[in-house]
């Protein structure tokens, strides 16, 4: 994916999409560059392709339902509250899409399993990072029964951002930039502000 430069000056920075207030004061009349994602790219960028197979309610619902160990049709329809036709158009479409296969049950091939292949299971961190977000600003009560290290028995940590070595990162400890600086040290402030996104978060 292509990186997309946004031109500034000291005091705005000047994009596409949006004006934003550049507050870096001190460093003069001097121009920079800024990389940021290519937000009109549909093609190039995981996102939408993810939004395009999970970015509805049902969706996300079956897979917690998958997780669950459901396996049936008629164990989705009773759980769920869904109804048959939804069920039946959304169970299709994440079997497309490689989320979830379905199996004949060995004693009889007339019933069907639907069961999550390497690709949905992949997708338990997305939706225990949505589901612990509806929990701090949705319903803001924490979930019962509780996910636990099955180790431990300990509720499992907040899903964040993680930098190579383990480090926690924040929203200002993230930079784009283009692959072939991917490992080069910054050496200069200003050559930092070159490669630091462009991003709306409260000061």
């Amino acid at each position: 994916m292509q990186l997309e430069t946004v031109h500034c000056s000291k005091d705005f920075f000047v994009g596409p999409e949006a004006r934003v207030r550049y507050t870096a004061g001190g460093h003069g009349e001097w121009n920079m560059e800024k990389l940021r994602e290519p937000l009109n790219d549909m093609q190039n960028c995981g996102l939408p392709a993810a939004l395009e197979v999970m970015g509805e309610r049902w969706s996300f619902m079956i897979l917690r339902a998958a997780f669950n160990g459901l396996y049936h049709f008629e164990e989705y329809l009773g759980a769920l509250g869904i109804a048959r036709n939804i069920l039946s158009n959304r169970l299709a479409r994440l079997v497309e899409h490689g989320i979830m296969k379905r199996e004949p049950l060995p004693d009889d091939r007339r019933k069907i399993e639907y069961r999550l292949t390497e690709k949905g299971l992949d997708l338990l961190p997305a939706m225990l990072a949505l589901r612990q977000w509806g929990e701090k600003y949705g319903c803001g009560v924490p979930s019962n029964p509780v996910l636990c290290d099955a180790r431990d028995g300990l509720p499992i940590a907040q899903i964040g951002i993680y930098a190579h070595d383990g480090r926690p990162l924040g929203p200002r400890e993230l930079e784009w930039r283009q692959s072939a600086d991917v490992g080069k040290a910054v050496e200069t402030r200003q050559e930092e502000e070159k490669v630091r996104p462009v991003l709306n978060v409260l000061h």
